[in-house]
């Protein structure tokens, strides 16, 4: 078999010519990083940020609704009311630190439950919003389906 760039003889299992670095056959190029590699990690830290700033008020609001002394000068329904807003709260920020920790370690899951709370989380201005929106844009189309699939199985 002959170079057919400069003419040299070459060998048949070779991939590249000797004398003028011609490339025969298909060379393996770098594998491509997808559009959502870097994104998923992000997406990761900011919901664990935001569920960080969700159990703030979650815990205050408990702690103050179930304080014996401390609300005494408060109407009765407020004792029951505001640690189960401070419940709701909690709870959010654990579907929130559920959502993080899965998307930063590439769980199957984690996608879907991304994109379902960050469509629940568009109403919590400002933050809610922002994070709702920027989750919907890196994980709700197609390819990203395709892309995140094989960053869990690799995982």
């Amino acid at each position: 078999m002959f170079c057919d760039g400069c003419g040299t003889q070459i060998n048949g299992s070779a991939t590249f010519c000797s004398r003028c670095g011609k490339s025969f056959g298909t060379t393996p190029l770098m594998p491509r990083q997808g559009r959502i590699a870097g994104h998923v990690r992000l997406l990761g830290i900011l919901w664990l940020a935001i569920s960080a700033l969700r159990l703030i008020p979650g815990l205050f609001l408990v702690a103050i609704g179930n304080a014996g002394g401390f609300g005494a000068g408060m109407p009765v329904f407020l004792h029951e009311l505001l640690p189960a807003i401070g419940m709701v709260f909690l709870f959010l920020a654990g579907i929130g630190i559920a959502a993080g920790c899965g998307l930063l370690t590439h769980q199957p899951w984690a996608r879907m439950l991304a994109i379902i709370f960050g469509a629940f989380s568009l109403v919590d201005i400002p933050f809610g919003t922002a994070i709702g929106i920027y989750t919907l844009w890196v994980l709700l189309p197609a390819e990203s389906e395709q892309e995140y699939r094989t960053m869990s199985q690799t995982a």
